[in-house]
């Protein structure tokens, strides 16, 4: 797992240096599926559930799951959010950054980046031996909403392995001491979704792309995390 997180991990800092105003989606796409196939790896993403793509990338009010496209034109001030899944020797990697498209974005929503891979953080130091999901989602929860933006409920991370999905569903809110404990050797994809105004979503006519119900800018940020006697690993950093 190690070794699909780095393929994920190189995928993603090559494209943060790509994005730029007039680059399209389908240009961030295309690099990344060479770029997965130079490392020998596999995507984890295209074919699953018939989805079209290697990566999602999600602009703006677009929370997860956005389909690349030659029509999407990254513009200044924009921000995308970009996820990408790699298999190697039978193992996934499942990674996600958002990225300012030109540095010229607000101040809210720079605090938004900020406070969004924060939360991550501070999720990933509650993953430990016997704790709950419930400690990984509310360390989220409670540093997002002590910052004035809201966590997305729909859609939460997972646990990941031999497949891209894997019990348990590990949500960015919930209430220390409850759910699932942690185990030695658990892997969890914890991935905040975090929202610029309130918590609603609704998924477009693709049947994919998952967007803000308010039309308020979303961030979303993402490692793969192992569960070890030594603490909690990052597989993709």
């Amino acid at each position: 797992m190690r070794r699909s997180g780095r393929v994920v991990r190189e995928v993603l800092d090559q494209l943060r240096t790509l994005v730029a105003p007039g680059v399209t989606t389908m240009d961030l796409e295309r690099t990344a599926e060479q770029k997965i196939k130079d490392l020998g790896a596999t995507p984890a993403f295209k074919g699953y559930y018939d989805y079209p793509c290697v990566l999602c990338t999600s602009i703006n009010e677009e929370i997860v799951h956005g389909i690349p496209s030659e029509k999407r034109v990254l513009k200044a001030g924009d921000i995308v959010s970009i996820d990408c899944g790699a298999v190697m020797d039978g193992y996934y990697g499942d990674a996600a950054i958002t990225v300012a498209v030109d540095g010229s974005i607000t101040p809210e929503l720079s605090k938004l980046l900020e406070v969004t891979e924060a939360s991550l953080y501070r999720a990933i130091e509650a993953a430990r031996i016997g704790n709950a999901v419930g400690d990984v989602g509310a360390a989220v929860q409670e540093f997002v909403e002590a910052n004035g933006f809201s966590v997305v409920r729909e859609f939460v991370g997972h646990g990941i392995g031999t497949h891209l999905h894997e019990e348990p569903q590990v949500p960015n809110f919930g209430t220390r001491g409850h759910g699932a404990r942690l185990r030695d050797g658990m892997v969890l994809a914890i991935e905040p979704m975090v929202n610029s105004g309130k918590p609603g979503t609704r998924v477009l006519e693709d049947k994919w792309t998952a967007v803000t119900a308010d039309g308020s800018y979303s961030a979303h940020f993402e490692h793969c995390v192992a569960v070890t006697k030594d603490g909690p690993v990052i597989l993709t950093q």
